[in-house]
């Protein structure tokens, strides 16, 4: 097997892995976000600490990357929470679409912040795909508008926190930043959970804690994936999380998309697909002219 195929097989079980670990917080029901958020994280900060440990490495990073590794954790953290809260309370596809927002916002803040220039097409996909987002949050501008802007705001951080990847980069192993991230969240959120913690029946916990294992899949799965393949030529694979968490919604949840959510759907991985040929193309230029 080819090393771009490793990729776009391990994006795949990524992306099941997320789309599980969605579909199993929204099935854990009446439990706060935090509390949620909190749970999802201890696994990962368990299964991370096994890797750091066995690698015989730092676990908290090096002392030059503790900024970036805070800032980092600290965005995913909020992004997550707004994550949840809009599984709860949203169909799943639809808070799974508008979490996908992040790659378009992570071009306007690599733009904004690393100083990387924003070419025609990529402009013009994120414009498309922020007329998807209309589709399928159809502005109300009513309570029930608030979770559709919760699912917006989770790609603006998620976009963030991938931002100061870019930054840190090789400089730390994946698995360290995984278990700083988890480590962080479960910490920062454990006050709020103890302030409104809700007793869990057994299924409850077997619910959050596989949300937990899957989750874990799908992080280290997205983040071998690109080891293996530049992020340009299969990024477009980890899409099929809608395409799960669609299928989940309708035989899990008895949740259909409405048309304009579909509509939605199609626009925004339009631009998605449309970008990734582009960007292909320009390798494919640069690559001759080498």
């Amino acid at each position: 097997m080819s090393d771009r195929n490793k990729g776009i097989l391990l994006l795949l079980i990524s992306a099941f892995g997320f789309s599980m670990m969605a579909a199993l917080v929204k099935l854990s029901g009446e439990v706060p976000t935090v509390q949620k958020t909190l749970f999802r994280n201890l696994v990962s900060a368990v299964i991370a600490f096994g890797f750091v440990m066995y690698n015989k490495e730092r676990l908290f990073g090096k002392k030059e990357n503790q900024k970036l590794l805070l800032s980092r954790s600290a965005l995913g953290t909020i992004g997550m929470v707004l994550f949840f809260y809009a599984i709860d309370n949203l169909v799943l596809s639809d808070a799974d679409m508008l979490n996908k927002l992040s790659p378009f916002l992570l071009i306007i803040f690599s733009a904004i912040f690393l100083k990387e220039r924003a070419r025609l097409y990529q402009i013009v996909s994120i414009i498309i795909a922020f007329i998807g987002t209309l589709f399928i949050i159809k502005p109300a501008f009513s309570v029930e508008f608030i979770p559709y802007l919760a699912g917006v705001f989770s790609a603006v951080f998620a976009a963030g926190a991938y931002t100061l990847l870019r930054v840190l980069g090789d400089k730390e192993k994946f698995y360290t930043i995984v278990f700083y991230f988890s480590f962080f969240t479960t910490v920062s959120l454990l006050p709020f959970t103890i302030a409104y913690y809700e007793p869990m029946s057994l299924q409850q916990w077997i619910y959050l804690l596989s949300a937990g294992g899957f989750a874990t899949l799908g992080q280290f799965g997205l983040t071998i994936a690109y080891k293996f393949a530049p992020a340009r030529e299969i990024s477009i694979f980890f899409y099929s999380t809608v395409v799960y968490s669609a299928l989940i919604s309708i035989f899990l949840f008895g949740q259909v998309p409405d048309w304009l959510s579909i509509l939605g759907y199609v626009t925004i991985f339009g631009a998605s697909f449309y970008m990734f040929l582009k960007n292909n193309q320009n390798a494919k230029v640069q690559h001759s002219k080498a």
